[in-house]
């Protein structure tokens, strides 16, 4: 990408985030050791390595540190991940840094990625509970363009922003926006809450990561992950709400074509 300049580097080596932040004014933080593959916990990522990195910032002079946390983030959330993203906002706010917290619901593309990906490659997908408690999601599209927003509008200084997306959707729900996309229906096994606490501990013995996103997924089942979107999102009327389906059509609606193309040929 022409003008863009990617450096790899660990968030925990001071080190590697004195020599990053020289002559740097504002940090946006995305970091997350939640979920992928090579995941390695939010406690190591999202809360010490974002402690790091304020640290760091507050080293080099950093004039804005915008941290992008979570919705419902709190000191007693049963989620780890919303405890650790909470211990990172308590000490960017009394950093003494000019700062800006976003805190998106769940986002869109990657819980339609774990459900609708494959369901568009086999027509077949597991959903972790009952998938029927409503969940707001939000397109990380729509929260990137929060981002500019806070770092272009000196006014977001000091100012926790809520970034939610326009609906509360069910797993089973948000599959069948991916079976519109993908245009055919597949196959959806649900996983019952005591399987999920049992691979839970199993887990826990050798991938704790693993064992965190599974005990996220039994929140998920059954507490309150709601948002009113659109009240909340009236405060920024330059952001879209950005629907479901129009994220699972960018995701998923040429796919199938795609796979139909390639077993032709």
């Amino acid at each position: 990408m022409p003008g863009v300049e990617f450096v790899a580097g660990d968030v925990r080596d001071t080190d590697v985030l004195d020599a990053a932040l020289k002559g740097v004014t504002t940090i946006v933080s995305a970091i997350t050791g939640f979920g992928g593959p090579d995941a390695l916990g939010s406690r190591a990522v999202d809360r010490d390595g974002n402690l790091a990195l304020i640290a760091a910032a507050q080293r080099a002079g950093v004039e804005h540190l915008v941290l992008l946390s979570v919705e419902q983030a709190g000191p007693r959330h049963p989620i780890e991940l919303f405890r650790d993203k909470w211990a990172a906002e308590e000490a960017l706010r009394s950093s003494g840094l000019a700062w800006t917290i976003i805190r998106p619901t769940a986002y869109l593309e990657t819980w339609l990625g774990i459900i609708g990906g494959p369901l568009a490659e086999s027509g077949r997908t597991r959903i972790f509970g009952r998938g029927r408690n409503p969940i707001n999601f939000v397109s990380a599209l729509d929260v990137a363009r929060f981002v500019d927003l806070a770092i272009s509008d000196p006014g977001l200084r000091s100012v926790v922003i809520d970034a939610p997306g326009p609906a509360n959707l069910g797993f089973d729900e948000l599959a069948a926006d991916a079976e519109v996309a993908i245009g055919r229906t597949g196959t959806k096994q649900h996983m019952p809450v005591p399987m999920m606490r049992m691979a839970a501990l199993v887990a826990g013995l050798r991938n704790p990561v693993l064992a965190a996103q599974i005990r996220a997924a039994i929140v998920m089942d059954s507490r309150d992950m709601t948002a009113d979107g659109p009240t909340l999102r009236r405060a920024y009327p330059s952001i879209p709400l950005t629907p479901v389906a129009d994220v699972a059509a960018r995701m998923f609606g040429s796919r199938e074509g795609l796979l139909a193309e390639s077993a032709g040929a």
